[in-house]
């Protein structure tokens, strides 16, 4: 399909239950194929990026048995895989592509690691300099600090690691580094240079790794220290929790259409920063209701019934903070989102992106270096305007609430597959014109 036809909307109320969460998909994923043992992994993502991992595993010779929708058998390499000489294409899955080439730099194989033109455009040199620094042996097969890869063996000589990265870029760069490290047995030790950018995902890392045995002693979010001789162990069975981010564009709706919409598979009790977004609502004006295993939103209390813009740092919530640009443009006054910088280096230049939509739907539109900052259209939006997606699945989720203010157009709508395959199915049974 070329493009999806929105019209437009007036309310919305239900009940989502959520996909799982990429991120944990994707970690768990990984530290299941290193663990001892074997790891039963429940309502798995089914998406375009968790496949990519899955066929990359399968590749490196782990054994993968599928035992029903989403649900798998995944038989741990205790810290090894078997397979030395690979090639692996990644697509544009960031969860898989720089956590892999951390753990690969480790083994004593030879890899190739490539993806699709865009993964080649979004810089690794941080990474690929902290492995080099204790003895990994990576070579750029395009332009230097981005993929594609190729990978030889290791020599790691040090009896103890130390090693040095940057925060400010992605924090996958540590996510990778400390995912992979136990492989080794060594104690190893992180600094962090600079402020570390997207906490919460590092700190969503750190709890899948003791979920497989693995601690971290972590002060503040500059150093982080592994114990000698750990290795990762199934915990037998694990169920991967909703998805924060996509839970962001149903609250977003409940909060604008009036709701009550309720999403489920993600509360107060997640490990994803990503839930931190309903109190972003909440602090717009919206209704929020949250359980251990549900979030619920319903619109602004008032004569007006108008959310209220608000300035925001977003390093918490860098995925999150896309859907409240858009919902900006329901809110009274000026939104500032901050600390976003991150945003041009993920499946599109996000800043660039939003801004050019954001101003096509009559929108005053200011974009800086690391922020955004969106007047809503005076007179309401322009109608029937085709909105691009520059295939990346969070324009398109994002830009779907346009329709509570006029019809739209969502261009390449397939490209909800990344994460979200049914997002539009689920999206238009909670929305009533």
């Amino acid at each position: 399909m070329k493009w999806l036809d929105l019209p437009v909307v007036k309310t919305a109320c239900g009940t989502v239950q959520l996909p799982g969460s990429k991120s944990i998909s994707n970690r768990i994923l990984l530290l299941a194929a290193l663990a001892e043992g074997v790891t039963h992994v429940r309502d798995l993502l089914a998406s375009d990026d968790t496949a990519h991992m899955l066929k990359a595993l399968e590749i490196l010779g782990v054994e993968i048995k599928q035992t029903g929708v989403n649900n798998y058998l995944i038989s741990g390499a205790g810290g090894q895989f078997k397979v030395k000489n690979a090639e692996l294409f990644l697509g544009n899955a960031g969860t898989a592509f720089r956590p892999l080439v951390a753990v690969l730099a480790l083994m004593q194989g030879h890899y190739q690691m490539s993806g699709v033109a865009r993964m080649h455009e979004r810089p690794i040199g941080d990474l690929v300099d902290a492995l080099r620094e204790l003895g990994a042996h990576i070579s750029y097969m395009g332009n230097p600090g981005y993929p594609p890869l190729e990978i030889k063996p290791a020599i790691i000589q040090h009896e103890s690691i130390h090693l040095t990265v940057k925060g400010n870029v992605s924090s996958q760069f540590l996510t990778g580094l400390l995912m992979a490290l136990p492989i080794t047995g060594k104690e190893s030790v992180i600094q962090v240079s600079g402020e570390l950018i997207s906490q919460p995902y590092v700190a969503l890392t750190l709890e899948q790794m003791k979920r497989f045995g693995v601690t971290v002693k972590r002060e503040a979010w500059h150093k982080f220290t592994l114990p000698a001789h750990q290795c990762y162990r199934s915990p037998g069975e694990i169920v991967v929790e909703g998805d924060a981010s996509s839970a962001s564009y149903f609250l977003a709706a409940g909060a604008i259409g009036g709701g009550p919409v309720r999403v489920l598979g993600v509360g107060r009790e997640s490990a994803q920063g990503d839930v931190y977004f309903a109190n972003a609502l909440a602090q717009m004006g919206a209704r929020i209701e949250m359980g251990s295993d549900w979030i619920e939103s319903s619109g602004a209390c008032g004569e007006s019934r108008l959310l209220r813009a608000i300035d925001l740092d977003c390093n918490h919530i860098p995925d999150a903070a896309m859907t409240l640009a858009v919902v900006a443009l329901f809110a009274e006054g000026v939104t500032t989102l901050r600390n976003i910088a991150s945003w041009r280096l993920k499946e599109t230049d996000r800043l660039a992106a939003m801004s050019n939509e954001l101003r096509k739907l009559g929108a005053c539109v200011e974009e800086g270096g690391d922020y955004l900052q969106i007047t809503p259209p005076e007179r309401g939006l322009k109608t029937h305007v085709a909105i691009d997606t520059y295939d990346d699945h969070r324009m398109a989720m994002c830009f779907s609430l346009a329709a509570f203010g006029a019809p739209v157009r969502i261009n390449d709508p397939g490209c909800v597959s990344k994460t979200f395959p049914d997002f539009f199915d689920q999206f238009q049974r909670i929305m009533h014109s």
